[in-house]
């Protein structure tokens, strides 16, 4: 049923990593330009971040440093990999099955030309509910997009990028927000980076709890300020738009009995993006259009806008502490404080460092009835925090370059370099580390803005106070079975 040129096999050769940006003139011979775009063509641009890791679209700009430069400290944040739903999220996809399947496997239930429908595989027996029992919240950890194997991957990656940075007889802190998926997504990116022979030694994992009670020294801050706006639309999702209508419309003409309603097409679709996070495809992406799947992204574009984005005016203030406390990191040096930094925590706590950070916000809050596209060009949520999405600041030690001898600062998201809307000073679109600074010096403080009590921390302060002991390295809650 698809149409349009959406890619179910989500072969990977129709995306350019923004991690070979450095070849992108060079990707076809000198006689052949290729005029063709594909990167809207990946269907994990469509997944609304409950499908796997994404690269961000690149500008082109190169990931590797400027000539001149060398990078000398890295502060990075990810979201944990690939997972199962969370349980209410699963009762509600379990409830919305049991009707289809029920409707489609009663005999004689097409009312197609030819007896047939869009959804007749569930009657061939070849499709089962990906979700084991025990698995509901966790990592996944089977198919090519596991995100056990994706946290592992990208650890390795940034060994090889970032390797020189660490002694390898130095002990490697982690910083993982104390939530079971964000701990493992730590341990499997550690084992990645240091290598697994050296984890249980070489590494230390720092547990921050996310109790409320930790004030700003925390990865995951809360606001005590509500946004009563921004709550109202966070919480009126999913949002209605006549595309889950129309694909209701035409699964109910086919099935006798079906009535799905547009908010279980909903349902389904978040379902579909979810199954490609333990199988290699799903028989449910060409259920529905491009247009519909289009418009699926775009209402998770909205939810984050309003319930963690810039659509609630508190949230540049939540990413602020953030950014205040990793300025002080980047302002003292690797030679004080140490080179890397490598922390885990949720998407909700990502995006309000990107708001913050004003380099995807729309001029204009996004409307909830239909899909504003020269908006969401701004804020489109795959490009910000996918799953196992990535921010890293990198502090760039640059010499004899046009921008002279200096520091400076660039921002890397998903593995593409994003600059600052108003400061490019430096070699590569990155920033002076002083207009950094300023640039972060005007952002809303987050314990007077969010209201932290004064008995609790007014700071983030756990990178100046970890500890070097492997303890927690092997930290486990219960774990699912993983199989499907």
């Amino acid at each position: 049923m698809m149409s349009g040129t959406l890619i179910a096999s989500i072969p990977y050769l129709y995306l350019i990593p923004a991690a070979t940006a450095t070849s992108l003139f060079s990707t076809f011979p000198s006689s052949h330009i290729s005029q063709q775009v594909f990167d809207g063509d990946n269907f994990l641009k469509y997944t609304g971040i409950r499908g796997p890791y994404v690269d961000r679209k690149s500008y082109g700009i190169s990931r590797d440093p400027p000539p001149q430069c060398t990078v000398d400290q890295v502060i990075m944040i990810k979201r944990h990999g690939e997972r199962y739903p969370s349980s209410d999220e699963g009762s509600s996809i379990e409830t919305v099955l049991k009707k289809v399947n029920s409707t489609v496997q009663s005999a004689n239930s097409s009312l197609t030309p030819g007896g047939r429908g869009d959804l007749d595989f569930l009657r061939r027996g070849n499709w089962t509910y990906f979700v084991p029992s025990d698995c509901y919240e966790a990592e996944t950890s089977t198919g090519p997009y596991a995100g056990l194997a994706e946290a592992h991957t990208h650890g390795q990656q940034y060994r090889a990028r970032y390797g020189h940075l660490w002694d390898d007889h130095a002990v490697l802190p982690l910083f993982a927000a104390e939530f079971q998926r964000i701990i493992d997504t730590a341990r499997e990116f550690g084992e990645g980076f240091v290598g697994m022979e050296n984890y249980t030694t070489k590494a230390a994992m720092n547990l921050i709890s996310e109790s409320s009670s930790r004030g700003a020294d925390s990865l995951t801050p809360s606001c005590h300020q509500d946004d009563s706006g921004a709550r109202d639309n966070c919480n009126a999702y999913p949002y209605h738009l006549p595309q889950f209508d129309a694909a209701a419309e035409r699964l109910n003409a086919q099935y006798k009995g079906l009535n799905l309603s547009w908010s279980d097409v909903v349902t389904l679709m978040t379902m579909t993006a979810y199954e490609l996070n333990t199988r290699s495809s799903s028989e449910w992406i060409d259920i529905f259009t491009t247009d519909e799947w289009v418009s699926f992204s775009y209402i998770w574009d909205v939810n984050f806008y309003y319930c963690a984005g810039p659509g609630n005016k508190y949230m540049r203030a939540v990413g602020a502490n953030y950014l205040n406390a990793s300025l002080s990191l980047l302002q003292q040096g690797p030679s004080k404080v140490g080179p890397l930094f490598f922390n885990f925590a949720h998407d909700s706590n990502i995006s309000p460092i990107i708001a913050a950070l004003d380099i995807d916000n729309p001029p204009q809050d996004l409307p909830t009835d239909r899909v504003a596209f020269d908006l969401q060009q701004n804020w489109r949520i795959t490009d910000i925090i996918p799953m196992g999405g990535r921010l890293t600041l990198e502090r760039l030690n640059c010499s004899a370059t046009s921008a002279g001898t200096g520091t400076y600062v660039r921002i890397v998201l998903n593995e593409a370099v994003v600059p600052l809307r108003d400061c490019q000073d430096g070699p590569g679109y990155s920033c002076s580390l002083a207009q950094y600074a300023e640039f972060v010096g005007r952002l809303p403080g987050f314990a007077s803005e969010c209201h932290v009590p004064v008995d609790e921390p007014q700071v983030l302060g756990f990178w100046w106070n970890y500890t070097t002991s492997t303890a927690e390295n092997w930290h486990r809650g219960e774990r699912c079975n993983g199989l499907a």
